[in-house]
Order: C-alpha cells, then sequence, then structure tokens
C-alpha cells in the first residue's frame, strides 16, 4: 500500500494526514475541490493532482476526510465517484465522521465493487494532525486491519481497532456525544452562574482541582478571558455530529434524553448564528440567549 489517493485534503484535518502521508514515503494523489491553495505545499512535496474522485479508483488505498455521511456517498457512489473506477482489492479508509447506516450500505457497495471500506475517524485536532499524531478508532476485520496498519501510523499516535465494519463510527459518536455533553453543559452552567452573580471564575478553579476537570472543560474555560479557540471544531459539524448519534440512539431504541438536550443546544447555537464558529461560540450564544455577561 504505497500509493494513497486523498479526497478532502485542503481540510483541517485532511492537510495533515496528507502531509505526514508524503513525509513517510508514501505516494499521494489528490483531488482539489474549490482551489489548489490549500495544498500547494502538498504538491509542492510531491502529490499529485487527480482530476476526478474516479481516477483515484486505481490507488492502493483512498482516503476520505470530508463533512459527513452526504459528502462520503457522493465520493464514493457518485457518477465519477471512486467506485465507478476502483480496482479489485481497493481499499478505502473513511476518516470522516459518518452515520453508521450508511457505512453499512457503503461497505456493501464496496464489496460489490470489489473493494473494501474501512472505517476509522479522527479524534484530537489539527494541531495533532499536522504533527501525525491523532488518534483513530477504526472498524474492521482483523486481516484488513492489519493490511492498513502501517498507513494509519504515518499519522497517528494511538490506533484503536474497536471491532468490525462500522464499529469505528458507531464509538466515534458515542466519543463526540461525550465530548459535546461536557461544553454544553459548562456553557450553560457558566451562564446560570453569571446571572446569580458568582465569580464563574471560582467555578472554574474548583472544578480544575476535582474530578470534574477534563480538556475539554479547559478548553472552554478559556473563553472567560476571551480565547474561543480551545476547541478549533466548528460548530455546526458538532450539530451534525448529536444529530447523528441521537439517529443511531433511535436506530437501536435507546432513549436519549441527554443527547437530545445536547443535540437542541448545539441547534439553538446555530439558529443564533454560531454555527460556522468553533465550538466554544457556545459561551456567546449563552450570552446572546440569557443577558449573561460571562466572556471578558
Amino acid at each position: 500500500m504505497k500509493h494513497v489517493g486523498f479526497i478532502g485534503a485542503s481540510g483541517l484535518m485532511g492537510h495533515g494526514i496528507a502531509k505526514n502521508l508524503l513525509a513517510k514515503g508514501y505516494s499521494v494523489s489528490l483531488t482539489v475541490h474549490r482551489n489548489r491553495d490549500g495544498v500547494a505545499d502538498l504538491l509542492a512535496a510531491g502529490a499529485k493532482l487527480a482530476d476526478s474522485a474516479a481516477e483515484l479508483g486505481t490507488c492502493d488505498v483512498v482516503m476520505l476526510c470530508v463533512t459527513g455521511s452526504p459528502q462520503v456517498e457522493a465520493v464514493l457512489s457518485g457518477p465519477r465517484g471512486v467506485l465507478s473506477n476502483a480496482r479489485a482489492g481497493l481499499v478505502v479508509i473513511d476518516t470522516s465522521t459518518s452515520e453508521p447506516e450508511s457505512t453499512q450500505r457503503l461497505a456493501a457497495l464496496c464489496t460489490q465493487h470489489g473493494a473494501v471500506l474501512v472505517d476509522a475517524p479522527l479524534a484530537r485536532t489539527p494541531v495533532e494532525a499536522e504533527l501525525g499524531k491523532l488518534n483513530t478508532m477504526v472498524g474492521a476485520t482483523p486481516d484488513v486491519f492489519e493490511e492498513v496498519k502501517p498507513v494509519l501510523q504515518a499519522y497517528c499516535e494511538n490506533i484503536f481497532h474497536v471491532g468490525g465494519p462500522g464499529a469505528g463510527h458507531i464509538v466515534k459518536l458515542l466519543n463526540n456525544f461525550i465530548g459535546q455533553a461536557i461544553t454544553t453543559a459548562t456553557a450553560e452552567a457558566f451562564a446560570v452562574g453569571a446571572k446569580a452573580g458568582v465569580d464563574v471564575q471560582q467555578l472554574v478553579n474548583v472544578v480544575s482541582a476535582g474530578a470534574v476537570n477534563s480538556g475539554i472543560f479547559q478548553a472552554m474555560a478559556k473563553t472567560l478571558s476571551g480565547d474561543f479557540t480551545g476547541l478549533k471544531f466548528e460548530l455546526d459539524n458538532a450539530r451534525k455530529d448529536l444529530r447523528y448519534y441521537t439517529h443511531l440512539a433511535e436506530m437501536v431504541n435507546v432513549p436519549s434524553f441527554v443527547g437530545e438536550a445536547v443535540h437542541q443546544s448545539l441547534a439553538t447555537a446555530s439558529a443564533l448564528g454560531f454555527g460556522k464558529q468553533f465550538v466554544p461560540a457556545l459561551v456567546s450564544a449563552q450570552e446572546k440567549l440569557t443577558g449573561a455577561k460571562i466572556s471578558s
């Protein structure tokens, strides 16, 4: 597996992955969605430009790092998608956060074309992507996992084989639900504390010294001093992930009271105009919604 086709290299996460693949000696061919500015350094480093997703079907492996299931379905099964020109034995690695039901359908479609779909969504941030220190949770059979592991090691620090095909996307949605539950709860607590008249920084001090503390909480705490970049993850993408999570819960017939509340908190922030900002903008949404003064 030396020739990697890449779709999504101009994104915040995709760029770092492609950069590390090139640095580790892989041949990389990529598509460009709009313009070449975001991948100019990759092309200068030896990446080749492909005219379409279909052209990448002749690679050893094709990696997808796009927004979600609609985009994954389009680049795989569209008229000029990867599967329209897939060679026998092609491995497709979907690093996107996708709906498990869609993943299962696409896996079956890949099999019909003699290809294999591996779900390997990501954790951590674009900073770790550039450093080649992402985390990934992989859904694949044991033999396929061993086959793709060297590719994953090119850009990941921690690799978790979490189960068979589809398990990676399920675990990713569970992980993101827990993470966004922390962000939305923190923003709400800040608003309640500010409206109740306490110094919210004292709450941060208390949480920081106890078991409730976490990296996500600390990222949200930075908003008190005006720093909204602690979590470089678009709020609308978080909203999409929680929608996928609540769909999953419904499909397995598990009530999702907390999940729906988290989803609606993100949806409210998006409706208030903060969707294209990073997730810590939940604090700004609370200020707009409640009139609380939280951030300095």
